[in-house]
């Protein structure tokens, strides 16, 4: 791609280097700015080679990189491991690039398998009878409409201890803090307790949204290697040994995409490397509240440095948009800054909705019509799936289905939207430059309650899989 309009920027940029004040990074990187907002630079071009445009602008490899991160955290630019750095236009990333939105975006015509939804139930109902009996309650109308503390009202934080509670993992309310949604939660974290330039060590691969946050602030993130299980302690190890390593961030139960649960054998050593090298805990459960045998979190083996993230949006109603973070007592202040920056408080209407549904077990309740559900509907398609190699676990709202070999998970993807399915590769979760397995995920929880649409979804991926026949 060529590069030379840029190239033909240098004297400005060299008037700016030796004009105006603050580091050379950041002058560098306002001069390149402009050029880009006003188009001078064009959106896709790739930019110079970081010596090549040092060598121009007399200053070091290392001021054009930090000047090159300056602009991709201001999302200018878009770096691509062995490709370079291009200016940011429409669908130029890759898929773990891009992120990953849970709103459903199909066309009308077309059934999305690609995301693991909330299954709608009687939740609606119930959000109306709550807010009916909310309207003849002005007392709690009124301290609604008020500022709550950061952390959340003691009432809301002992529910969310209660959500939390599994087994012999029984947190205290005064370690728990109100957040809108797990996505919140684990920006919250991420803010407080980590900088930018920090590395997080995860699985090879991960939840969309944490590769996002991390971008976004500039941590960075490597990719260790995986079983069946999840994470392999000895990959963390070998990792924490010739890197930096700030933190851990894993879904030990459920894991996503590769459906995993870490045994409790697994979890002790991974604590145990945790603690030898000094690393922040970060762990996720969003899913992991639909398996009621779980083994317990790491939250219990190391509660010095763990941070545990849940929230309702799997089990309950995303919509409501209620997550919540147990941390050890030294950090929530931090944490509480960090919820405060973002957004104040966590909202009190949604935090009010929860705290009546969990302490009247509403929301016990809708846990388990989802799991229900969700059972249901993987034993209508299992049988689709006779003959493919796939992995999954029954309370996991979608199937990691290996592509026959020499197809790519791609050519899946594709051939499927032609014929208006939606479905997910493994590109969306990976991290690093390991090659990335050729997986798809396929879930059962779509919105719509047509059985035969869902049917249908999994008949056409399994004949697309077996007969290898994809449009070139």
């Amino acid at each position: 791609m060529a590069v030379k309009p840029i190239i033909d920027t240098v004297p400005i940029l060299k008037e700016a280097l030796g004009s105006g004040q603050g580091a050379k990074y950041k002058r560098l990187a306002g001069a390149m700015q402009t050029r880009i907002l006003e188009g001078s630079i064009e959106a896709g071009m790739k930019l110079p080679p970081r010596r090549i445009l040092a060598d121009r602008l007399g200053v070091t490899i290392g001021t054009v990189s930090r000047a090159y991160a300056e602009l991709e955290r201001m999302g200018l630019v878009v770096a691509r491991v062995g490709d370079g750095t291009f200016v940011r236009q429409r669908e130029l990333e890759r898929k773990r690039d891009a992120g990953f939105s849970n709103f459903v975006e199909e066309r009308p015509e077309q059934y999305d398998m690609s995301r693991n939804m909330h299954i709608p139930g009687l939740e609606t109902r119930l959000l109306a009878q709550s807010l009916l009996d909310l309207a003849h309650a002005p007392r709690v109308l009124a301290e609604l409409s008020l500022y709550t503390p950061d952390a959340g009202l003691p009432r809301y934080r002992q529910a969310g201890a209660d959500w939390l509670a599994h087994g012999d993992f029984q947190p205290q309310a005064e370690q728990v803090l109100c957040v809108n949604g797990g996505q919140h939660g684990l920006l919250c974290t991420l803010m407080a307790l980590l900088r930018a330039g920090d590395t997080i060590v995860t699985e090879q691969l991960t939840y969309p949204g944490l590769i996002t946050a991390a971008r976004m602030l500039g941590i960075k993130l490597l990719g260790a290697a995986m079983d069946d299980e999840g994470l392999v302690p000895e990959s963390l190890d070998e990792l924490c040994r010739y890197n930096r390593v700030s933190a851990i961030y894993c879904t030990p139960t459920l894991q996503n995409p590769t459906t995993g649960v870490l045994s409790a054998q697994r979890r002790e050593a991974i604590v145990a490397i945790c603690r030898e090298h000094n690393l922040l805990i970060i762990e996720d459960e969003a899913h992991a509240v639909l398996v009621e045998d779980r083994p317990p979190p790491l939250s219990l083996y190391a509660p010095e440095r763990s941070v545990l993230i849940s929230s309702l949006s799997k089990a309950v109603a995303a919509g409501l948009r209620v997550g919540y973070l147990h941390a050890p007592t030294t950090l929530i202040s931090r944490i509480a800054a960090a919820l405060r920056a973002s957004c104040w408080m966590a909202t009190p209407l949604a935090m009010e909705l929860a705290s009546n549904w969990i302490e009247g077990g509403i929301a016990e309740n809708l846990l388990r019509q989802q799991i229900a559900e969700i059972g249901r509907r993987k034993q209508l398609v299992q049988g689709q799936l006779e003959g493919l190699s796939y992995r999954t676990h029954p309370q996991c709202p979608h199937f990691w289905i290996e592509v026959p070999e020499p197809w790519r998970a791609s050519d899946v993807e594709a051939e499927l939207k032609l014929k208006n399915y939606l479905i997910a590769t493994a590109e969306a979760f990976a991290v690093g430059r390991a090659a990335v397995p050729q997986f798809v995920r396929v879930s059962v929880s779509n919105a719509s309650h047509d059985d035969l649409l869902l049917l249908e979804g999994f008949e056409a991926l399994a004949n697309t899989l077996r007969s290898g026949q994809f449009d070139e």
